[in-house]
């Protein structure tokens, strides 16, 4: 194969999980030693489909179970992993409900975490119609971002 070739899927389910003030919920993560801003979710496992994938991703990350809405967007266009050269990324994109709202923890403050270390996360809102590319650290969460305000920011109007 050709340096550079790619030679595996990586797959990532998230969740997007919207509140009546048009607010999406945000994920601030601190993993392999750079701040990013993202949706919650996480990776496929062999075995698991896309759906039990971000349930079980849910329950780690939220500490609940959700309900699926609806499915949103799959990735329609070729990205490269970020983290892994030869690996192609799709992900999936879910609209999402917590089943206990008021139980999930979250911040005002983007990465407020009492201390840096790896694998610190924390949870916030964001309005949807404040929310620009810069706020999110990857390609395929601001194409949704751009699929979110066409859809959550026009019916607010």
């Amino acid at each position: 194969m050709a340096q550079g070739e790619i030679k595996q899927f990586n797959i990532r389910v998230y969740g997007l999980v919207i509140n009546d003030a048009g607010e999406v919920l945000l994920s601030d993560e601190f993993v392999l030693n750079q701040k990013m801003t993202k949706f919650p979710g996480g990776g496929l496992q062999f075995g698991e489909g896309p759906e039990d994938c971000i349930k079980r991703e849910a329950r780690e990350e939220f500490g609940q179970e959700i309900e699926i809405k609806a499915h949103f967007y799959t990735t329609g266009f070729f990205q490269r992993a970020l983290f892994f050269e030869d690996h192609q990324l799709i992900s999936i994109y879910y609209r999402i409900q917590l089943t206990q709202p008021g139980k999930l923890k979250t911040t005002e403050k983007p990465f407020d975490f009492p201390e840096l270390v790896n694998g610190s996360q924390l949870f916030r809102w964001a309005k949807i119609k404040s929310l620009g590319n810069e706020d999110l650290t990857f390609p395929i969460d601001r194409h949704v971002l751009k699929l979110l305000k066409e859809k959550y920011v026009s019916i607010s109007k």
